[in-house]
C-alpha cells in the first residue's frame, strides 16, 4: 500500500510540474502583452481607429484573466491532490 501511495504521489508531482510549466508559459505571454499595452501612448495614439485599440485592450485583459484562472485551477488541483495524499498517509500522533 505504501508503494502505491508513493507512486501516486510521484505521478501527481509530475503532472503538477507540467501544469506549472504551462502556467509559466502563460505568465510570459501575459507579461509581454502587458508590456506592449503599457507602451501605447496615453494621448493621440496613432491607431487606425478606436476599435483596434479596444480590441487590443480586451485581448490583454482576457489573457491576464485566463492566466489568473489557470493559477486558481492549479491551486485547486494541488489542494485536491494533497487532500487525497493526506488521507492515505497515516501520521502517528506526536510525529508531525
Amino acid at each position: 500500500m505504501h508503494r502505491q501511495v508513493t507512486k501516486i504521489i510521484e505521478h501527481m508531482a509530475a503532472s503538477q510540474q507540467e501544469m506549472a510549466k504551462i502556467l509559466e508559459a502563460k505568465r510570459h505571454i501575459a507579461v509581454r502583452m502587458s508590456q506592449l499595452f503599457q507602451a501605447i501612448p496615453e494621448r493621440n495614439p496613432s491607431f487606425g481607429d478606436i476599435d483596434e485599440l479596444t480590441e487590443s485592450s480586451m485581448a490583454v485583459t482576457k489573457n491576464v484573466a485566463a492566466y489568473l484562472s489557470s493559477l486558481a485551477d492549479l491551486e485547486d488541483a494541488l489542494a485536491d491532490n494533497l487532500t487525497i495524499v493526506m488521507k492515505e498517509v497515516e501520521i502517528p500522533e506526536g510525529e508531525e
